[in-house]
């Protein structure tokens, strides 16, 4: 479906390629498909989420992969402890700093809006409120915050890989790579050659499960609309709005942010992302994306290094849509119920969530998890936990929201980290989001499988990133 076999080279120079090659079509026809077949036939909508489950799945079978290889050559060519760790602290203060506000500003829409005002609550919903919370989450539970910082090291390397656990692969990585740079000039290139060959293998993978995207994208938006209908849209509209106005304020303030941190025109970045996240929009995941993005992220002049750890771990760390969300859910169960929370019981919402939001990635029903934990924190007795229920109807609606804001969110927190170290070319980073000529990378482009297929790089010593010096590739 989506023409690979071309090179991934970047520039306005090159020629195009039909309209209905074009991954953004592709996924618009698809979405759109989606929407009527969910309309029309909710059950054939229903019964078409495997396309979707299938297709999340194959991108989540070589993300541990090629995260690890793209961390360890990033690392292993700085070849500096003190540099990893700067941008290790750097990026885990930026992720503080911008959740905390996402949870605030969140708590300032719900209070200023009123989602939940007027809202009338089912008495049968909320008695039958724990059972399908439970049903939900898999009666599972997040993780204490001393339990997530020790389940960050894995209990053997092969278990990171198995289980696809993203920060424990990235935790190895770490080490793998900071023991390689360690040897210096002396140090057993082929290795460093074997896991560089081993990532342009996984990312050709990736380009041949690209062309499933629009199919993925078709089955995920049939289920959706199939599954739960356009009259939740009716329902729940006041609180969508209200979720979704405020997604559209904070990323003006991401914008902003981008542009006198790291001088970058963020509308001019989603243009150039704008694939990666129509495919994410489509899917609900954000993480059927993490390998295009990071590629796209170096390609435009942030560094291997900063890439490689502040993204991956960004996706637990960084979940801004969903601090975003929670925030306001928290005000809409208390309004929808009647009850005025007052300014302790806020910060202690606002508190926990703090915590809670750290260990939502990959624990099934996190956000629902979340919502619970904090309701039982504040302890407010005219608030059950079953009213959590309520926004079974909606949750799912709210996946565009929370997954566009994260992805741009660990976006800007890559740029921002890179400028901070020097790591950002800014003169390469304005010409390709102009569409300009630009040398291409060592990278191979996940959507091209052209370059890894057929094409030998070889290096020229005299191109820089930011302060970093890395070698130009060019197409022999």
């Amino acid at each position: 479906m989506i023409d690979t076999s071309s090179p991934p080279a970047t520039g306005a120079g090159q020629a195009r390629s039909p309209w209905y090659r074009s991954l953004f079509v592709q996924l618009l026809v698809a979405i759109v498909a989606g929407i009527v077949v969910g309309r029309l036939w909710p059950g054939v909508g229903a019964d078409l989420k495997p396309l979707a489950d299938g297709f999340i799945k194959l991108i989540k079978m070589v993300i541990a992969p090629i995260v690890f290889c793209t961390v360890v050559l990033g690392i292993a060519h700085v070849g500096d402890l003190k540099s990893v760790g700067r941008i290790g602290v750097k990026a885990l203060i930026y992720f503080e700093v911008v959740t905390t506000f996402a949870l605030l500003f969140g708590l300032l829409v719900g209070n200023l809006v009123e989602p939940g005002a007027g809202f009338r609550i089912d008495a049968e919903t909320l008695a039958h409120g724990s059972e399908r919370i439970a049903a939900k989450t898999g009666n599972g539970e997040l993780p204490h915050t001393v339990e997530f910082l020790l389940n960050i090291i894995p209990t053997s390397v092969i278990s990171a890989f198995a289980e696809n656990a993203l920060l424990q692969v990235l935790f190895f990585a770490v080490l793998f790579g900071l023991a390689l740079a360690k040897f210096g000039e002396h140090g057993p290139p082929v290795v460093l050659e074997f896991v560089d060959h081993i990532g342009r293998i996984f990312f050709v993978i990736i380009g041949w499960i690209m062309r499933l995207a629009p199919l993925g994208a078709f089955g995920a938006m049939a289920y959706i609309v199939g599954q739960y209908g356009l009259g939740a849209l009716r329902s729940y509209g006041k609180l969508i709005a209200c979720c979704y106005g405020a997604a559209a304020l904070f990323l003006l303030v991401l914008g902003a942010v981008a542009w006198v941190f790291a001088g970058v025109n963020l509308w001019k970045f989603v243009k150039y992302i704008k694939d990666e996240l129509f495919l994410a929009l489509g899917t609900a995941s954000s993480e059927v994306v993490l390998p295009r993005i990071m590629t796209k992220l170096v390609d435009a002049g942030c560094s291997r290094t900063t890439t490689g750890l502040v993204v991956p771990t960004g996706y637990s760390f960084n979940l801004d849509g969903a601090t975003l969300y929670l925030s306001i859910c928290v005000l809409f169960l208390a309004q929808a119920l009647d009850v005025n929370l007052s300014l302790g019981e806020q910060i202690t919402a606002v508190l926990v969530l703090m915590l809670t939001s750290k260990g939502m990635a990959g624990v099934p029903g996190s956000s629902f998890l979340a919502l619970s934990a904090t309701i039982s924190a504040i302890g407010h007795g005219s608030i059950p936990v079953a009213a959590v229920a309520i926004l079974l109807g909606a949750d799912r609606i709210m996946d565009s929201m929370r997954v566009s804001v994260n992805i741009l969110g660990n976006c800007v927190a890559a740029l921002v980290v890179a400028n901070w170290e020097g790591q950002l070319d800014k003169d390469r980073m304005r010409r390709v989001l102009a569409g300009e000529s630009v040398e291409p990378l060592e990278e191979p482009d996940p959507m091209g499988a052209g370059s890894a297929a057929g094409k030998t790089l070889t290096a020229e010593p005299n191109s820089t990133v930011g302060s970093e010096s890395v070698p130009a590739a060019t197409a022999t």
